[in-house]
């Protein structure tokens, strides 16, 4: 394999384009994004991320490049977006199928192209073969094509991606063998070798095997709430039980796997997708639960003006800055406009506003409300939990010990 180019320099591209060179391997990361490609060649990192820097510098010494074009060569890497269309709940498949067609413009004859992008079962076949063959090359000889879906979490995505066990899937076993040698240069876990379709499939099962997971102990929440029982109490207890893992509720859902993965099973199975879609429903309800909760404590202590409260945590989970599909963000959108004027938004993190009345001083936030509702577990917040003694405290991720704290 001359080169490898990785298209696509998000938070799955960009990591495992710095993987690839940190193991001596030629590398060239793509992207339409003519912004994020200048500060990279700058030697600046579009997003933070735990050992990230160093792991960029290396790559760096080690020669990697960064463009807006595609680079001829036989080994691409597509880590591209994969939203859904809200109204089906499938899969829109433009970007893959527009960076499947920017490399078909220019690879060499037999190229590898990996998809890394989480998509859903079918979508290769349904989508991908036919704009190849259309196109006049012939799958198996002119392309080879392998899904190799990420399995990594921001907050962890360095370790992970050279701990954690990889999928990868191909027509031509040699062929995913010879991927999984690639993969290898870094990867010091299983990798498990297997058919497209399984593929595709394992990856979405296993966001959404954790989605309905959460949305019952988001289910178990709202029970425990009707009657005064403490949730968390329940699951400590339900889960000294050898055969029990409940898992804590929350706010509700974000980032790009859990939260969107399981709309394409809902989209392409609808008849056969009940729990899931249930599940789905239940943790997307939980920002306006939280909302509920708000009004609670306002009733109850005679506040009414909703400036007064502010949302600690911007984030859709504890210690990065990705705000995808984040918990925060979908409850401000519940908001009607004359509710979510005013309302105090903080978040540690984030280095740059993105909503209005969003404090970048944690003191001056605190300074202007009398609640303070925690969506997110930063460390921070734990260790500055003593600013808030004189404030109300809707705690939605179980870690305050104040006195002054409701729970979800």
């Amino acid at each position: 394999m001359s080169l490898i180019n990785i298209v696509g320099l998000g938070y799955i591209g960009l990591p495992t384009a710095l993987m690839f060179a940190k193991s001596s391997l030629q590398v060239v990361g793509t992207d339409y994004n003519k912004s994020i490609v200048e500060s990279l060649n700058q030697g600046k990192l579009s997003f933070e991320e735990e050992g990230l820097q160093e792991l960029f510098e290396e790559a760096r010494v080690n020669g990697i490049e960064f463009s807006t074009e595609y680079i001829k060569t036989d080994t691409y890497i597509l880590a591209v977006p994969t939203p859904y269309i809200e109204e089906s709940k499938k899969l829109d498949p433009i970007y893959v199928i527009s960076a499947v067609n920017s490399v078909l413009d220019v690879c060499e004859k037999g190229a590898a192209v990996i998809i890394e992008s989480t998509i859903s079962p079918g979508t290769i076949d349904r989508h991908i073969r036919p704009i190849i063959e259309d196109r006049g090359f012939v799958i198996g000889e002119d392309i080879h094509l392998l899904h190799a879906p990420e399995r990594i979490i921001p907050g962890n995505m360095v370790y992970e991606l050279v701990h954690n066990s990889r999928t990868i899937g191909a027509d031509n076993l040699e062929v995913a063998a010879k991927i999984k040698d690639l993969y290898a240069s870094f990867c010091k876990s299983e990798i498990v070798l297997t058919d497209i379709r399984s593929a595709e499939m394992s990856k979405v099962i296993e966001n959404t095997y954790r989605d309905v997971n959460i949305a019952f102990a988001n289910e178990l929440a709202k029970i425990c709430r009707t009657d005064d029982i403490d949730v968390y109490e329940i699951i400590r207890i339900a889960n000294k039980h050898p055969r029990v893992n409940i898992l804590q509720p929350g706010p509700g859902v974000g980032g790009h796997c859990i939260s969107v993965d399981p709309w394409f099973l809902v989209g392409d199975y609808p008849d056969l997708t009940n729990l899931i879609l249930a599940a789905r429903k239940i943790n997307d309800s939980m920002p306006r639960h939280v909302l509920g909760r708000i009004r609670d404590i306002m009733r109850e202590h005679n506040i009414k003006d909703i400036s007064k409260v502010g949302l600690y945590g911007l984030a859709y989970k504890e210690n990065v800055d990705d705000t995808r599909e984040s918990p925060t963000l979908q409850l401000l959108e519940r908001l009607d406009e004359h509710l979510a004027f005013g309302v105090k938004v903080f978040d540690p993190f984030l280095k740059g506003r993105i909503v209005d009345h969003q404090f970048m001083n944690f003191e001056d936030f605190v300074n202007e409300v009398e609640i303070v509702v925690v969506m997110v577990g930063h460390d921070h917040i734990k260790e500055n939990m003593d600013m808030l003694r004189d404030k109300l405290v809707l705690d939605t991720k179980n870690i305050s010990v104040l006195e002054n704290t409701y729970k979800l």
